[in-house]
């Protein structure tokens, strides 16, 4: 079985940093069930990108991930965490 790591783009850390820390842990944990077989979360794959790029639906906060495998490593890459309205401008 592949070993899963997840990785933060710069912005999505920047999103959290502004968060209290119960909405960074409600956003975590909704980042780690993304590591789960099957993955566990509102996720629907985005319209408009030919790369793979999915949307995880946690409460009003939308996170855009991907998923990419490097040899024996699936890493799930955030691209981007921010409130609905804002996200997909």
């Amino acid at each position: 079985m592949n070993e899963m790591k997840i990785r933060y783009s710069r912005d999505s850390i920047k999103f959290l940093s502004k968060l209290d820390k119960k909405s960074v842990n409600r956003i975590r944990t909704a980042i780690e069930g993304l590591t789960q077989n099957p993955p566990v979360g509102d996720i629907k794959p985005m319209q408009g990108f030919s790369d793979g790029r999915k949307r995880l639906r946690v409460g009003s906060w939308r996170i855009i991930f991907k998923q990419v495998s490097e040899l024996y490593v699936e890493i799930i890459f955030v691209i981007d965490i921010g409130n609905r309205g804002d996200i997909y401008k």
